[in-house]
């Protein structure tokens, strides 16, 4: 289900979400959740960081709220606020609050997105006290059994401007995540796109060859969501290197040296018919 307030979703358990394991990242994640810690998720974009969320939730059966960070997102955004409604004025929760007061996981995806003094509001939620003020309300809310609160960041993206505190992340418990080895990212992206394992080995491939360029130019790599995505195209019958060209090699740049250097990598990678 999706709200309208906030850019959050929530989603209730259902499907059993697609993931493979890499290391003992579900292992750590399960301890964290017994005792209610916070967890801190960094990796690169599309690495499978969400996936892991919805996962972890599923299996504990737990509701997720779903946070999207963006620059201009305030403490309000969070917590929530008064809105008029019908000519009353009336408080209207935010996703960290309906997390809180509900048991939830709140899972606050590239928080780094958020400006730095909004991410102050989650310390009280991430240490000993775990509890929400609500300043505007003039309460202080005690987060409900089952509530747990996930960030995530991508480091490669980061700069002197785009950081987690330290304060804030001394509070979390860490894991990190990274693209899987190839066979395991190949079974991924064939399951998720519908393809055979032989296309989605060729992918993973060319995914991996941008990856190792030496010196590369591009701000973000190939990710697993962008072979995905590409898979995706081939199932609908477009032709390989045009499914690649439009979902990999346009995607990363917009720069045409660029776009015609991957090019020329792909065709190197890609076996000839």
């Amino acid at each position: 289900m999706s709200t309208n307030n906030h850019s959050a979703t929530v989603e209730t358990p259902s499907a059993t979400p697609f993931y493979r394991p890499v290391g003992d990242e579900a292992e750590v994640f399960r301890a964290a959740a017994r005792r209610g810690l916070p967890v801190l998720l960094k990796g690169p974009t599309g690495c499978g960081k969400t996936r892991f969320v919805e996962a972890m939730a599923h299996e504990l059966g737990r509701d997720l709220i779903t946070v999207a960070g963006h620059e201009d997102m305030t403490s309000a955004d969070l917590v929530g606020r008064f809105l008029l409604k019908g000519g009353e004025t009336v408080w209207v929760d935010g996703p960290l609050t309906r997390a809180v007061r509900t048991g939830a996981i709140c899972y606050l995806d590239e928080i780094v997105e958020a400006r730095q003094d909004t991410t102050v509001v989650i310390h009280p939620l991430a240490d000993h006290r775990r509890e929400l003020p609500v300043d505007r309300l003039g309460t202080t809310l005690p987060a409900e059994p089952g509530f747990q609160l996930v960030i995530s960041y991508n480091p490669g993206y980061q700069s002197v401007l785009k950081n987690i505190k330290e304060s804030t992340r001394q509070r979390f418990i860490a894991i990190e995540l990274d693209f899987p080895p190839p066979e395991v990212e190949a079974e991924i992206v064939a399951h998720e796109a519908g393809i055979d394992a032989d296309t989605a080995r060729i992918l993973v491939s060319v995914g991996n060859a941008i990856r190792n360029i030496d010196g590369s130019p591009l701000g973000e790599v190939s990710s697993t969501r962008m072979l995905i995505l590409t898979g995706e195209l081939v199932a609908e019958g477009l032709g390989m290197r045009r499914a690649v060209q439009s979902a990999i090699v346009e995607a990363l740049s917009d720069d045409h040296d660029v776009i015609q250097a991957l090019g020329e990598l792909v065709d190197a990678v890609l076996p000839r018919t």
